[in-house]
């Protein structure tokens, strides 16, 4: 179902009462769609959490292009945006609450780590270093940030073959502490949306089951 969390952001919102622990779903470039819904319904199920997942850009009708969205991303307060993935946690009820993230998900989960309301957080080929066209006078640099919270309790999913997460920006992320799981024949994009065409079953499978393993790990 739908939501609209206290700072006025909507947001998709899977409750599971009695559900071991809850998760945060940090959405890629595109925002909230179908996908969306479905993946927090079957982690809701598969995954025995309660879910909530807000909208990236609230309040913007943005065109399904991806300059004028990043150019969203420039002209957003990255702590804005953290500030809502937090309601989205205390959102699903739960005491304890890890994050999965996406694409511009996963960078805003690796900024994630400095906010401490997360037990693990899981980043999918989030950009480590903001890419030039995201660089605003509200956004931070993921790396910062990972390195001024708690490193050890994030794991990034990434391809070898993503030009968002260079080897020597992975290299940086891991002399932080930061665990990685890396697949060599990915780019970018490879585990969250099947009908992409980046998408590799196999390897995302693996990395499903990872995720779930280092979520599973919350203390």
């Amino acid at each position: 179902m739908r939501i609209t969390l206290a700072s006025g952001t909507p947001a998709i919102s899977v409750p599971r009462p009695g559900a071991h622990a809850g998760l945060v779903i940090a959405a890629d470039i595109w925002g909230l769609r179908q996908l969306y819904d479905d993946l927090a319904d079957r982690l809701a199920e598969q995954w025995d959490v309660a879910v909530c997942v807000p909208e990236p850009f609230p309040g913007r009708d943005l065109p399904a292009e991806l300059a004028p969205r990043a150019a969203a991303i420039a002209a957003t307060d990255d702590a804005e945006r953290l500030v809502d993935l937090e309601m989205a946690a205390r959102a699903t009820g739960c005491d304890r609450v890890g994050l999965i993230g996406f694409c511009m998900g996963g960078m805003y989960g690796l900024k994630a780590a400095a906010s401490g309301a997360f037990a693990r957080i899981v980043a999918c080929y989030g950009m480590i270093r903001l890419p030039a066209d995201w660089i605003g006078p509200g956004q931070r640099e993921p790396l910062t940030m990972v390195a001024a919270g708690t490193p050890e309790r994030v794991l990034a999913i990434l391809g070898d073959r993503d030009p968002y997460t260079p080897p020597a920006d992975i290299a940086a992320l891991e002399a932080l502490g930061v665990s990685t799981l890396r697949f060599p024949e990915a780019g970018h994009g490879f585990v969250h949306d099947p009908s992409r065409e980046a998408h590799r079953s196999a390897d995302a499978a693996v990395a499903w089951e990872a995720a779930r393993a280092w979520l599973d790990s919350i203390d």
